[in-house]
C-alpha cells in the first residue's frame, strides 16, 4: 500500500465492509469513503462501518463523505435520523424575513453538522450553489436557493459557516454552475450556451463569493469548452483555479454518471488528467472499486496541502442536533402562523 492515498473516493454496495473489500482497500488505500442510504441503517451501523473503512486504509481520520443536503437529497432519513428542510424552504423563509432565514439556516446547517459529526463523517457535500430557472433540470430544483447569485451566496454563507463550526466539511455544488443546465447530468450530457460575461455576472458568483471544497459538475460550458464537461475538461480546471480564484480542494461530481463517456478507469483518469484533486466514484461493487484504483494515483502535494488547509477550519462546536433541529421547525411553525 502506498504511504500516499490515492486521489479517489470510493463506494460500496451494502452496509458491511466485506473482508475482501477490507483487503483490497488496504491494498490500494483510496482517499476517502462515499457512503449513501443503502450504506447506512442507523448510528451504530453507520459507525461501525466508518470505523472498518478507516482501519482498512490505516487512517484514523481517513474522509468518508455522504448526501446531506436537506429535503430530497437525504442520505440520513431513516427513522433513527430527524429529515431536513430543503434550501428551497429557507429560500422561501429567507424572502419573508431574510435574517430569520437567515439563521433558522445556520442553526439547521449546525444540527446537520453535528449530526454528522457525532456518526464519524466527514461531510454531507453541502451546500448547493446552483441557480435555479424555469428551464433548470429537475435535478436542481428545490436543492436551490433561487436565480439571485447574491441571495444565494449569503445564504450559502449560513450553511458553510454552520457546518465547519461542527467540525464538518462544506463542499459545494455544483462548480461553476449547473442551474443553465436543461438536463440531468445523471442521464445525459447538458451542455450550456450561454456566453461568459453571462455567466460570470450570474451562475459563477456564488462560487466566487464562498471559495471553499467544491464539486465539479459534468456539464459543457461551450461558451469555454465546446467539448468535455468541466469535470475533465483542462480548460475548466484552469478558469476555476484561475480566473475564479479557486484554492480549495477540487472533487469531481460522482463518474457513473451518463455525462461522461468512457469505461470507469477512463473516466477517473479523465478527471485527474484534467488537474482535478479527487474522482469521486461514490457507489459501486468491489469489481468497479478496484477498476478506479487502478486508474488512479496518488494525491499530489498541492493537493494534500489543500486538504491539510480545510481540515484546519474545522471547528470543534457541540450542540444537541435534535434540540437545535426543533427550534428550527419551531421558527417554521411560528413564521407560517404569522
Amino acid at each position: 500500500m502506498s504511504s500516499t492515498p490515492l486521489a479517489l473516493f470510493v463506494g460500496l454496495p451494502n452496509p458491511v465492509l466485506s473482508d475482501d473489500e477490507f483487503a483490497m482497500f488496504r491494498e490500494t488505500n483510496p482517499l476517502g469513503l462515499f457512503v449513501g442510504r443503502r450504506n447506512q441503517r442507523e448510528p451504530e451501523q453507520t459507525k461501525r462501518l466508518i470505523a472498518r473503512f478507516r482501519e482498512a486504509v490505516g487512517r484514523d481520520d481517513a474522509p468518508v463523505f455522504t448526501d446531506q443536503e436537506g429535503g430530497r437529497v437525504q442520505h440520513l432519513d431513516a427513522g433513527p435520523w430527524p429529515l431536513f428542510r430543503s434550501f428551497g424552504q429557507f429560500a422561501e423563509l429567507a424572502r419573508r424575513d431574510f435574517e430569520l432565514g437567515k439563521k433558522a439556516l445556520r442553526l439547521s446547517s449546525q444540527a446537520m453538522g453535528a449530526m454528522m459529526t457525532e456518526l464519524g463523517l466527514s461531510s454531507g457535500c453541502s451546500p448547493v450553489l446552483d441557480l435555479v430557472f424555469e428551464t433548470t433540470s429537475a435535478v436542481i430544483g428545490a436543492r436551490s436557493f433561487g436565480s439571485d447569485p447574491d441571495v444565494i451566496a449569503a445564504l450559502g454563507r449560513e450553511v458553510v459557516d454552520g457546518l465547519l463550526e461542527t467540525g464538518n466539511m462544506p463542499v459545494m455544488k455544483h462548480i461553476p454552475g449547473h442551474g443553465r443546465a436543461t438536463l440531468d447530468s445523471h442521464k445525459e450530457r447538458p451542455v450550456v450556451d450561454a456566453s461568459r460575461e453571462t455567466l460570470i455576472a450570474t451562475d459563477f458568483k456564488p462560487f466566487v463569493a464562498l471559495k471553499d471544497t467544491a464539486m465539479v459538475a459534468h456539464v459543457v460550458y461551450s461558451a469555454y469548452d465546446r467539448e468535455s464537461p468541466a469535470s475533465v475538461s483542462p480548460i475548466m480546471h484552469d478558469l476555476i483555479r484561475k480566473d475564479l480564484g479557486y484554492e480549495g480542494v477540487l472533487i469531481s461530481d460522482c463518474i457513473f454518471m451518463e455525462s461522461l463517456s468512457g469505461s470507469l478507469p477512463e473516466r477517473v483518469k479523465h478527471v485527474l488528467d484534467a488537474g482535478f484533486d479527487i474522482a469521486l466514484h461514490s457507489h459501486g461493487d468491489i469489481r468497479e472499486s478496484e477498476a478506479a484504483a487502478k486508474a488512479a494515483r496518488p494525491l499530489t502535494d498541492a493537493a494534500l496541502q489543500r486538504i491539510a488547509a480545510g481540515k484546519a477550519r474545522l471547528g470543534n462546536l457541540k450542540i444537541d442536533y435534535r434540540a437545535a433541529h426543533a427550534e428550527v421547525e419551531d421558527i417554521f411553525a411560528s413564521a407560517l402562523a404569522s
